[in-house]
Parts: structure tokens; C-alpha cells; sequence
């Protein structure tokens, strides 16, 4: 996989950014701070173009509307300062140094305000805080996720142990100041890991989930499931995917890395059948109840790795009309592009976060007789170097060999 030439460095203006932020020095993660926003779309536009602009042609970046205060999952890594006071915030970047955070610009302000006063509470239940060097204290992360149209939160509370002292009492103590929260849940971490959530939940408060709205249906979302981040940019994104798609209801869609299901259930309105692939089960169930919860009835979903999922596909001769691609950071395997090359659905709509690796990815789908029509750069994260893609494939009527 090539460099990842999406993330180099932005002349921004320091001064500026610094009168915005305080820890804009040291946190690494705005990048764009301080810019003009007309400017960043311009730079990132031009990025895309540099980096896939050879495949097909790249449009003008669709902007966000609010481009401050729109993360709506919000990580605090909890520590100590030199002085011994308890902090919250990030890593640098590259290094896990912590960074403290009072208030950061792209976050939920009321999930800040919450994790501000999570630090008030652990002095006042004497809970201690994990020490990565030392491996000891018990409060480790704090998790809040929050939903833009429901406006349902969630605090998760990661712990080194089983054993959280005087729970009951501190959810109470915490709602008593946030009555506004819905669920409160206890994630236990144990391992020396840099993973932040580990395998065992205890629901405190609530449901253990909270609800949100995305175009016409309604997801929910637990602790470990994907959910994009910034909601009202994700409906931009999802309008643009299937309006390139051209979904029908004639046709056949999977939808490939689905998460919760929020692509396959946007898509199931217009098409015949969608199936949706997804490795994480968390994620799994949370799609196959989004689907009774919206009353969608054409739309099955799978756990299992989308490589191997669509390789079996092509073994059994299935077909398929539109496929959706969402892969990681990293982007898709090798097994699962030449099955998307020998299974041919005639539209594919491949949604980005790196456009370096979407580049590799169009080289091999190109080579194995795709044509791509468009590109679409979408800003998801404002302030930052980081760049989403709504990108069209079309097979071509002749087959070529797969690279």
C-alpha cells in the first residue's frame, strides 16, 4: 500500500489557530484550524485530485453546514498531570502523550461538559485513573456518543476492573447533573492493550443504546458499533451515494462493510433485495433490529468477512446489480476486489476515508474491467486533513483479466 499522502502537513496559520485552541499546538488533529473553510474545501478538492484524479473526474468538495461541534462520538483518554490532578483528553498525535482537553472545537459541546464533570465526580468517589507507564488505577477512557436528531447520550465508562465502587450512586450523582443522559454503561477493559473498548459490558443506566435518525429511518447504536461521526454530513454522503447508484426496484444490492445497516436500509426503500456483510456481530444485531425497527422487510443481514463473503458469492454464481463499499481506513483486500471483478454488479459505489488507498483499490477494480464516472469528495471532518469519497464505478460490457 502507497504512503498515505492524504495526510500531509497544512500550511495553516498558527497564530490564528492557537487564539482558537490551546492545545493547538500539541493535539495535531486540526490541522486545517485557523483556515478559512472556502479555502480547506479548495485544498481538499485538490488533494482528491492528485491522489485519484487519473481515474475519473473529481468534483468540487461538498461542504459541511456547521464545520465546528459536529463529532458526535467523542474519546477521552483519562490521566493524571504532573501536579497529580486528574485530566482528561487526547493523544498527541503519533505518541501517547496526553494531551489535556477542556473544550475541543469539532467536539459535541454538551459531551464535553459531561467528561468535565466525570473528572469532578472521580475526585469525590476517589476512583482512580489509569496510568498507562505503571498499569495500575481504574477509570481508563471515557466514551460519550451522542445523537444529533434524537438527541439521546451515551456515557460509556471504561474500566482496568470488574469492580466500580459505589456505582449506583455515582450514576445517580452524574444524572443528577446531566438528567439529560440516556444510558450510562460500564465497559471492562483489562488487557495492556492500546484497543480502548474492551469485550465485557454492564449496563449502569438505560438500554445500553441509544437511537438517532438518518434520512427517514431511525438506528441504533451500541458502545462498539460504527456510526459516522459527523451526522448531518452523513446524510450529504448518503444522498450523493445513492443518487450515483441509481438504486431500482429491480435490483439486487449488497451492501459491504454495513455497520449498523445505515447504507443497506437507506438503499432498501428503492431496490428489490439488499444483503448487507459485517464482521463486527455487535454491529450485526444492531442492523438486523434497525431493520424490524424501521419495518424493512427486504433487507438480510450477515456476519462474516466481506471478502470471503462475496468470493462465495462468485463461486455460486450469484448475481448482483448495485454493490456499496464501504472498507477501513486501510481499504478492501485483494480477495475481495478480484470477487467484485468476477461477480460484475453494474454499479459500484465505493465511499472512501483515505484516498490513497481508495486510489490502490481503483487501480485493481479499473484493471479488472471497471470504468469510473465520478468522484466526490464530501468534508466529514472539518479542521482536518482528513477527506471522504463518494466514488462511481461502472463495469464495462467486455470483461478484462484480473490483475
Amino acid at each position: 500500500m502507497r504512503e498515505d499522502q492524504s495526510r500531509k502537513p497544512v500550511c495553516r496559520d498558527e497564530k490564528a489557530a492557537r487564539k482558537l485552541c490551546s492545545a493547538a499546538d500539541r493535539c495535531g488533529a486540526c490541522s486545517y484550524l485557523g483556515v478559512p473553510y472556502s479555502r480547506q474545501l479548495k485544498e481538499k478538492t485538490q488533494s482528491v485530485k492528485s491522489l485519484v484524479g487519473s481515474f475519473g473526474p473529481v468534483r468540487d468538495c461538498i461542504g459541511c453546514d456547521e464545520p465546528y461541534g459536529y463529532r458526535n462520538k467523542v474519546h477521552a483518554v483519562m490521566g493524571l498531570s504532573r501536579d497529580g490532578q486528574i485530566v482528561s483528553g487526547t493523544y498527541q498525535e503519533g505518541t501517547h502523550k496526553l494531551v489535556p482537553v477542556e473544550k475541543c472545537l469539532i467536539e459535541n459541546e454538551k459531551a464535553d461538559e459531561i467528561i468535565r464533570d466525570i473528572r469532578t465526580l472521580c475526585r469525590s468517589f476517589k476512583y482512580t485513573v489509569y496510568q498507562e507507564d505503571k498499569g495500575r488505577g481504574l477509570l481508563r477512557h471515557v466514551l460519550i456518543r451522542t445523537a444529533h436528531r434524537t438527541n439521546q447520550i451515551m456515557v460509556v465508562l471504561v474500566t482496568s476492573s470488574l469492580i466500580l465502587p459505589s456505582k449506583n450512586n455515582f450514576v445517580k450523582a452524574l444524572r443528577k447533573l446531566h438528567p439529560e443522559i440516556t444510558t450510562i454503561v460500564q465497559n471492562v477493559n483489562s488487557a495492556d492493550t492500546s484497543m480502548v473498548l474492551g469485550e465485557r459490558e454492564i449496563v449502569l443506566y438505560g438500554k445500553g443504546s441509544i437511537e438517532d435518525q438518518l434520512g427517514d429511518c431511525v438506528f441504533r447504536i451500541s458502545s462498539k458499533s460504527f456510526y459516522q461521526i459527523n451526522s448531518p454530513q452523513t446524510e450529504k454522503l448518503y444522498a450523493k451515494a445513492m443518487e450515483l447508484a441509481g438504486v431500482c426496484a429491480a435490483d439486487r444490492v449488497l451492501d459491504a462493510y454495513c455497520g449498523i445497516g445505515t447504507i443497506a436500509l437507506y438503499a432498501a426503500g428503492k431496490a428489490g433485495e439488499v444483503i448487507g456483510v459485517e464482521q463486527n456481530p455487535d454491529a450485526v444485531r444492531d442492523a438486523v433490529y434497525n431493520a424490524k425497527r424501521n419495518q424493512i422487510r427486504n433487507a438480510r443481514f450477515f456476519r462474516g468477512d466481506a471478502g470471503e463473503f462475496l468470493e462465495k458469492m462468485a463461486d455460486e454464481g450469484e448475481k448482483l446489480d448495485v454493490l456499496f463499499m464501504d472498507p477501513p481506513r486501510s481499504g478492501s483486500t485483494r480477495q475481495f476486489l478480484d470477487s467484485v471483478c468476477r461477480i460484475r454488479p453494474e454499479r459500484v459505489v465505493y465511499i472512501s476515508c483515505n484516498p490513497a488507498t481508495l486510489a490502490d483499490d481503483l487501480k485493481r477494480l479499473t484493471g479488472g474491467g471497471y470504468r469510473v464516472r465520478e468522484i466526490w469528495p464530501v468534508d466529514m471532518f472539518p479542521q482536518t486533513d482528513n477527506t471522504e469519497c463518494v466514488c462511481l464505478l461502472h463495469a464495462s460490457k467486455k470483461a478484462i483479466r484480473i490483475l
